[in-house]
């Protein structure tokens, strides 16, 4: 998978880049909506598009192994087939899952028994399976498979859970180049970084991952609970010694404040579902700031969501009328939030990306991160 830095930042270690990919190309900074079941929830593929300006998507692979299963994604020809979407796609390798199913699953070191959330029937995901399960996916960036642990963290635990994951991506490496994919194109593994909030532990796991020279980097185990700074600092230790020549893609980060400090870090890739899930919560992420549109103060503002933002959604509807529907629990507001949030998220990256082009991207970025992280 090809990678080229076109711009880095002067005043920080911010870079724009693009890579390629089977189903297109990926300019980056960048951020991936996340469509754990195969669709980004309550968005047509169509507004992804013409609405949002998504580059690359997320499935998971959890919760597309337990439904639709993979007889039917294989059958359709792989996920792209199934759902429409024409562009890139990554995805999860369930190791999230794992970490947030503690109380139905049992971790070893031949991999995890877990109880489906469906049916309550038991599974097992091994290194081994959950590549032969991405290959059935048909995604163009897969996930090699790991264990997140939780925060705070036992240093021991940590310890021994960054050396499974380690052994894991071992497996995960030799069982996917001994196979091929299925459906007639690429498919690259991103190994991820863990270790906690451990500096020791996280130098020692970017090493690892990065002397195994895969097409991209992942850092993972960070946005699940730790205060901000301590995501920060274990970011930026990780992003200095991850090769520049690869994407490295920062797992579930996170509120826009978040991305665009990580973005400065030297982070290329984000995903959270925390536009989609806020949004259908009414809770709007705009150029000026972050919006609760359940308050009264919204009630009769007939002015348009954010007339920042150039997306038909942002700019026609009122927000006395969004607050109504998400008032009335109607299914439009849900529908309207989420495009509106994420085309501001796309917004975001995509300003982030023309700055560090210009050679303006630290001081728009203090000013931005004071903007985006006011309630107003």
């Amino acid at each position: 998978m090809r990678f080229d830095v076109i711009a880095n930042d002067q005043g920080s270690k911010a870079r724009a880049g693009v890579f390629e990919t089977a189903h297109g190309q990926v300019a980056t900074p960048i951020f991936m909506p996340v469509g754990t079941a195969g669709t980004v929830k309550a968005v047509h593929q169509r507004e992804l598009v013409r609405d949002i300006n998504a580059q690359i998507i997320l499935g998971n692979t959890y919760h597309l192994y337990l439904r639709p299963g993979l007889e039917l994604l294989e059958k359709a020809g792989g996920l792209h087939q199934f759902n429409g979407w024409s562009g890139p796609i990554l995805t999860d390798s369930g190791g999230y899952q794992v970490y947030s199913l503690a109380d139905v699953r049992k971790i070893r070191e031949d991999g995890v028994r877990f109880q489906s959330h469906i049916d309550g029937s038991t599974h097992l995901f091994t290194p081994e399976r959950v590549m032969d399960i991405q290959r059935s996916i048909g995604a163009d960036i897969i996930m090699a498979f790991d264990e997140c642990t939780p925060y705070p963290c036992e240093y021991d635990y940590a310890k021994s859970s960054m050396e499974m994951t380690h052994r894991w991506l071992q497996r995960c490496c030799d069982h996917l180049d001994a196979s091929d994919p299925k459906y007639g194109y690429d498919q690259h593994l991103f190994p991820i970084v863990q270790g906690s909030t451990f500096h020791d532990l996280r130098s020692r796991s970017a090493e690892t991952i990065a002397s195994y020279g895969r097409a991209g980097n992942a850092i993972g185990g960070l946005s699940v609970g730790e205060p901000a700074e301590e995501m920060y600092a274990m970011t930026q230790l990780v992003c200095d010694i991850l090769p520049k020549d690869r994407p490295r893609y920062l797992m579930g980060v996170g509120t826009p404040e978040n991305i665009l400090e990580c973005i400065a870090l030297g982070v290329d890739m984000f995903d959270c579902v925390m536009p989609t899930r806020n949004a259908r919560n009414g809770m709007l992420f705009t150029t000026e700031g972050v919006i609760n549109i359940r308050n009264e103060k919204w009630k009769d503002e007939l002015s348009c969501i954010d007339a920042g933002l150039e997306n038909e959604v942002s700019t026609f509807y009122s927000k006395a009328y969004l607050r109504h529907l998400i008032i009335s629990k109607e299914m439009l507001g849900a529908q309207i939030a989420s495009i509106h949030n994420l085309a501001f998220y796309l917004w975001l990256v995509g300003q982030a990306r023309a700055h560090i082009i210009a050679g303006t991207f630290d001081t728009w970025k203090r000013e931005m991160v004071l903007k985006v992280s006011r309630r107003l």
